[in-house]
């Protein structure tokens, strides 16, 4: 599997992901437990990494550097606990994504947003924040491989995509959570409206981390992806 056919189908997982997540909050939250569903989410984006595992050998390099990258915006999260909002984890996410491709960008979103929320506490929240967070990844790996990663392009993408998108996706959670079975337009404009406040502080948040430290993190990561030969794809 390879090049477009590979992001198509990875592409039609997060799609799946993001249908299953609704259907569960529709029809069986009251039955199944939200852990089992970012789980779903989970397996769901990752099989075709899981996949590359039979086409192509995927070393431990690759999983290591990966799992590192997961790791620091799940730190990245963390350090800003205390101050709502001001979060730099969309950032470091879009950054791993230019440098490792979109697939790998998805992966690294949806895991790191899992993982934080251990601190920032799970609920039927979590499985539409990493889909949201892991669509920012997989987006930017598409548009910046076409597209110059300059931190005025970086911070406006991240500006765009982690406001939006990003809190188009999130909110849904607080529609089913505050109107139950009473969805009705009024109300979920009011919802969006609310929330619009809180989603321009973290797309703010991600545009001014990206123009500042955005291009140095990236020629970071392709440093050692240089040195070491990692991503190959």
């Amino acid at each position: 599997m390879k090049g477009k056919s590979k992001t198509l189908v990875f592409f039609a997982l997060i799609a799946l992901s993001l249908v299953f997540v609704i259907l569960w909050q529709l029809f069986l939250s009251d039955n199944i437990n939200f852990y089992i569903t970012s789980v779903s989410v989970l397996i769901l984006s990752m099989l075709p990494f899981f996949f590359s595992f039979e086409i192509k050998k995927v070393d431990s390099k690759e999983i290591t550097l990966v799992a590192t990258l997961t790791a620091l915006a799940f730190v990245s999260r963390a350090a800003f606990y205390l101050i709502p909002q001001v979060k730099p984890i969309a950032a470091v996410v879009i950054v791993s994504a230019v440098c490792l491709g979109a697939e790998r960008g998805y992966i690294i979103g949806a895991l790191s947003m899992f993982v934080s929320n251990f601190i920032f506490s799970q609920g039927i929240w979590t499985p539409f924040q990493m889909v949201a967070l892991g669509l920012i990844g997989f987006f930017a790996g598409i548009i910046f491989k076409k597209l110059p990663a300059n931190r005025y392009l970086l911070a406006l993408y991240g500006f765009v995509f982690a406001t939006f998108l990003y809190g188009l996706i999130v909110d849904i959670s607080t529609i089913f959570m505050t109107l139950g079975d009473n969805i009705n337009l009024s109300g979920v404009l009011s919802i969006y409206a609310a929330g619009m406040t809180f989603n321009l502080i973290f797309g703010a948040t991600t545009a001014v981390f990206l123009f500042l430290f955005g291009e140095g993190f990236i020629r970071k990561i392709k440093r050692v992806d240089t040195k070491y030969n990692i991503v190959h794809s």
